[in-house]
């Protein structure tokens, strides 16, 4: 091999003689290629006897090119110098645009795309960060600083957006609202946000799709689904529009679970955003969505090992029947902005939501449940020595919902200098309708459960016909500030909520107050407090009951938030890092208990509780391995409530989102000698979550679930990169960029408990019962591979 190769070796540096650490060494047309090191030291080994050309690039830098012909086994020193880059910029107009609110984190898009997940999609993101808790990769819900996911804000170019109301569990869920293809920023807060935004506990989650500049496109295939886009400009830069579709298929992941059966999940959208400028002052845009979410599913039989090693168990069920899901929603808005002159801007939106729920399932099971034997050297180890329970259960559902927001609103800014006005109004109409039929029949070796010795009983039953017609009205004034006080700069935000709702005729006032210094200390560090009233009225869930009656004098749940956090900006080895903390404590009244099983929440219907939430999150992020960015985050929270109607015993218990420790790390990091290989790892640990049985009045008896443990892995190869001569011939060259991905996720096989199913057996002829809790287990290892372009 000597005999066909050669080594090019030497020192890299600027201009005044200083190495130059992480330049780009490759052979132009293909992939091969090293760094330099930090002291400017390179090594690579070459073809011999032909005509090469190196490359040298790094950014900031001159490129320069070299010319060589080696003798082979020859080693060839090169001393090179770049130059620091200069470019002519075209002039272009800088409209300062206020930081965005306070309390807000930015994601990187990038950081999305390569994020080793199921989904793929931002929420899979916001799981990383600190305060945001989920135990479950097939869904897009999370929880957030002791809140559930029902008090969550999510905005698409300042449209509200709802999900279905249905679903039960993450496997029907299918695609994420937000199609990352199409957005062009998301800014996150996790408690403290200002009264521009609605009326809702938890956080805020604001997405602006992007407004094109010219015309490209770009595609994904993977095994979990594919996703497409397109963009593009008139001729006269007057109309852009950006539209993206996406269809995904879990049924791959969904075969890795221990209920086997015929799957046929399938999920696609359309998703729009068209703009037009008419002049300088007045333009339109016009946002649409049409998601179609069909899950189909036959069971055939499970089979379910649980317990320690001393005592365990095995579950075996045969199934029969069928479920049949629809969720299908739409989603139109229509825009109008006018801006007079630099200081003032107007908008107008009306805007259409529309949900079209089925869900229909006869599913009957014939279950056993036996120990198993786990005596060590036992010829019979793991085989089942002895019969717990036996029994058939029958699940029957006809549930249909269609829900129709109308919504007409106007937003306001007003620039004084240092100050910013911002203002709101909005009225918006909530037509829905709401049919139910479920029940549920049990019965154990021949006994009907709940057991009565003179008729048979349903364990569930539930008929209703709810059709609600309400309006409900809102607005806000915000006034911002900017001042100096000596070299210190503070910015605070000032602000009122207030909303108005048809249905229980309650009126609502919420202050908010933040304020953020920069003390201009030695160190780059500032510091922020916020607090405010967060009221939160019902939408439709939190009305009904677990019987699905409807309470019509349900307040509006309150939180009351203090928040006080910093940000510490500091270099190592001239790599940015960036160091965050918060401290917080949220106090509830009129608090609805709630039960949750997978992403279902079942609420009381009931304002008979009041509790708190309080914690601590932290987060270093910064480029640990240079030119790439990684993050690890921690949380510790605790949030409880009790009872004050005197059905419990009045004290504190946790509330079902009561996760002590999360820990979560995402890591970069590529191959020294090819930087167009990288590798991702995604790290996730939380603490068990507070599990009632499903009989249980209160949550005041209760278990923890095992805690949510998930290694991902990830590996990716640029074929045709932007930025450099990667891929610059073949048929990747008719792309901007290409990329490959190979993920394997769950990598540790690690069975996660989403929630449990509950089998009560007779076990004795005086018919007392018996009540175990079958743990349901998320997916085990599965490998991704995708495909990624743009053009």
């Amino acid at each position: 091999m000597a005999q066909e190769t050669a080594v090019v070796s030497g020192r890299i540096s600027d201009n005044k003689g200083r190495p130059l650490e992480l330049v780009n060494i490759s052979i132009e047309g293909t992939s091969t290629g090293t760094v330099s090191d930090d002291k400017g030291n390179f090594s690579l080994n070459v073809p011999a006897s032909i005509s090469l050309k190196l490359v040298f690039s790094s950014v900031g830098y001159e490129t320069k090119y070299v010319l060589k012909k080696l003798n082979p086994g020859k080693n060839t020193s090169l001393n090179i110098v770049l130059s620091e880059s200069t470019s002519q910029l075209d002039e272009v107009e800088i409209r300062e645009d206020r930081e965005k609110d306070q309390g807000f984190t930015k994601l990187k898009m990038r950081e999305v795309k390569i994020l080793t997940s199921i989904s793929g999609d931002i929420e899979s993101y916001l799981k990383t960060l600190p305060g945001v808790n989920s135990n479950n990769e097939m869904s897009s819900q999370y929880s957030v600083r002791g809140g559930n996911f029902d008090e969550n804000l999510i905005y698409i170019n300042g449209i509200e957006v709802y999900r279905p109301f249905l679903i039960r569990a993450g496997k029907q869920e299918g695609l994420s609202i937000v199609n990352s293809d199409l957005v062009s920023s998301v800014h996150f807060s996790a408690g403290g946000f200002n009264a521009s935004y609605g009326d809702k506990m938890a956080s805020v989650l604001d997405i602006r799709y992007r407004k094109p500049e010219k015309t490209g496109g770009g595609f994904e295939l993977g095994l979990l689904g594919a996703s497409g886009f397109f963009e593009g400009v008139s001729a006269n830069n007057k109309l852009s529009w950006i539209i993206g579709s996406r269809y995904k298929s879990n049924q791959y992941m969904l075969n890795s679970m221990d209920t086997e059966g015929d799957y046929k999940p399938r999920f696609a959208d359309v998703q729009s955003y068209i703009t037009y400028q008419a002049n300088n002052k007045l333009s339109f845009d016009l946002l649409g969505n049409i998601a179609i979410n069909h899950y189909d599913f036959i069971p055939q039989s499970r089979r379910t090992s649980f317990g320690t090693l001393v005592n365990s168990v095995q579950l075996y069920v045969l199934f029969n029947g069928q479920e049949l899901d629809k969720f299908n929603t739409y989603l139109g808005a229509f825009s109008a902005n006018y801006r007079p002159n630099k200081d003032l801007a107007l908008k107008f939106t009306a805007s259409a939501f529309s949900t079209l729920e089925h869900e229909n399932y006869d599913i009957e099971g014939y279950y056993s449940l036996n120990e198993l034997d786990r005596e060590l050297g036992s010829e019979s180890l793991g085989d089942s020595i002895m019969n717990i329970g036996l029994g058939r259960f029958i699940d029957h559902a006809r549930n249909y919902l269609q829900a129709n927001v109308i919504t007409a609103q106007h937003r306001g800014s007003l620039d004084k200098g240092s100050s910013t006005i911002n203002w709101g109004l909005k009225i918006q109409n909530e037509i829905i309708s709401d049919r139910m039929n479920e029940w549920k029949m049990v019965d154990s070796a021949g006994y009907s459960i709940p057991y009565d010795d003179s008729s048979v009983r349903l364990v569930k039953s539930i008929q209703s016909d709810i059709n609600l017609n309400s309006i409900r009205t809102s607005g806000f004034i915000l006034i911002k500030n900017s001042l100096s006080l000596g070299k210190a700069k503070i910015e605070s935000e000032a602000g009122i909520r207030a909303q108005y709702w048809s249905f229980n005729k309650q009126f609502l006032l919420s202050p908010r107050f933040s304020l953020t210094m920069d003390p201009d200390w030695n160190k780059d560090i500032k510091f922020r407090i916020a607090t405010g009233i967060y009221y939160q009225p019902a939408f439709y869930k939190e009305l009904k009951s677990e019987d699905a009656t409807i309470n019509h004098d349900l307040k509006a749940q309150k939180s009351v938030h203090l928040l006080a956090g910093s940000t510490y900006d500091f270099s190592v080895r001239n790599r940015p890092f960036k160091f965050s903390s918060d401290i917080y404590y949220k106090s509830l009244k009129d608090i609805i208990p709630y039960k949750i099983d997978n992403v279902r929440i079942v609420y009381s219907g009931k304002n008979n509780a009041e509790g708190y939430a309080t914690g601590l999150d932290f987060k270093i992020n910064g480029e640990f391995v240079k030119g790439v960015e990684s993050w690890a985050s921690l949380s510790l929270m605790q949030t409880r409530e009790r009872l004050t109607d005197g059905s419990g015993s009045g004290k504190y218990y946790p509330r079902p989102t009561d996760q002590l420790v999360s820990f979560s790390i995402f890591f970069q990091d590529y191959f020294p000698t090819n930087p167009t290989f990288k590798v991702y790892l995604a790290l996730h640990y939380s603490a068990g979550l507070p599990v009632s049985p499903p009989r249980a009045e209160t949550g005041e008896n209760y278990f923890r679930m095992p805690a949510y443990r998930r290694m991902d892995l990830g590996f990716s190869k640029i074929l045709k990169d932007e930025d450099s001569t990667v891929g610059a011939k073949g048929i990747f060259s008719h792309f901007k960029t290409t990329w490959i991905a190979l993920e394997i996720l769950n990598l540790a096989d690690i069975n996660n408990t989403i929630s449990y199913t509950w089998i009560q057996t007779v076990n004795n002829l005086s018919g007392q019962t018996g009540e175990f809790a079958v743990p349901n287990y998320l997916t085990s290892r599965r490998i991704n591979l995708k495909l990624i372009t743009s053009f």
